[in-house]
């Protein structure tokens, strides 16, 4: 019932501070399955996707008040992918992955958005991870692998030499820990999303598979704010 009522208020146009206390407390509250049964229907995905700007395919991220209603909106949408089979049903049909792409793309030279990018990658992660049926249409439908791969390469700050050399800067500082989260959370989404690439068979997928290859080796030639994370980006 608590989570039933928070989600009718977040359903109303309240006020910045109030939706972010209110998807707070449902982010807390999400981590737990039994909570989660009641509350996780059609609707109520919808009013979470309404608040993380998912609906809104033309709308640019203009307005930075409301970055952190969107950000606590994906982060609650991770929890209850994560803890919820009938969410990940749901998932397809409202076709979340497509918008979490679309999101992305909005992201793009774009400030103060690096919390939304890097929690729009961890659920495209969850969403490949847990439903095949989502990991198929990233890859195939959605361009996942040029999507993911373009991430990967903005949180790098890669710089080009040639078409497939990127250019090594010894001299350059660490990744800023934002930059490394999000690059860790797109290696991980793109590790799903390539599981079953076996076999390429076209000249587009050839070069997006070589485009990606310098990528990987600049990521392995750059180090994050600390030893744990520069580790775990490896």
């Amino acid at each position: 019932k608590l989570c039933e009522g928070i989600l009718n208020i977040l359903e109303k146009d309240t006020k910045t501070s109030c939706q972010v206390a209110c998807l707070e407390a449902l982010r807390i509250l999400s981590r737990d399955k039994k909570v989660l049964v009641p509350v996780t229907t059609k609707r109520n995905l919808q009013i979470l996707m309404r608040l993380a700007k998912l609906d809104t395919v033309e709308d640019p991220l203009e307005r930075v008040s409301e970055f952190p209603v969107i950000v606590e909106a994906l982060k609650c949408l991770c929890n209850i992918i994560f803890n919820s089979t009938v969410a990940q049903k749901l998932s397809l049909e409202l076709n979340l992955a497509a918008m979490l792409c679309n999101l992305l793309e909005k992201c793009k030279d774009q400030q103060f958005v690096g919390d939304i990018k890097c929690f729009d990658l961890r659920l495209l992660f969850l969403l490949s991870l847990l439903h095949t049926d989502i990991r198929s249409q990233l890859r195939q439908e959605l361009q996942g692998v040029q999507v993911l791969t373009q991430a990967l390469e903005s949180s790098l700050s890669v710089r080009w030499m040639e078409e497939y050399k990127a250019a090594e800067d010894r001299d350059r500082p660490p990744l800023s820990l934002q930059e490394t989260d999000c690059a860790i959370e797109a290696l991980k989404a793109l590790f799903n999303v390539t599981l079953d690439s076996w076999n390429v068979h076209s000249e587009t997928e050839s070069h997006q598979f070589r485009y990606m290859a310098a990528i990987l080796r600049h990521c392995l030639l750059t180090t994050g704010p600390t030893e744990d994370k520069t580790e775990e980006l490896h």
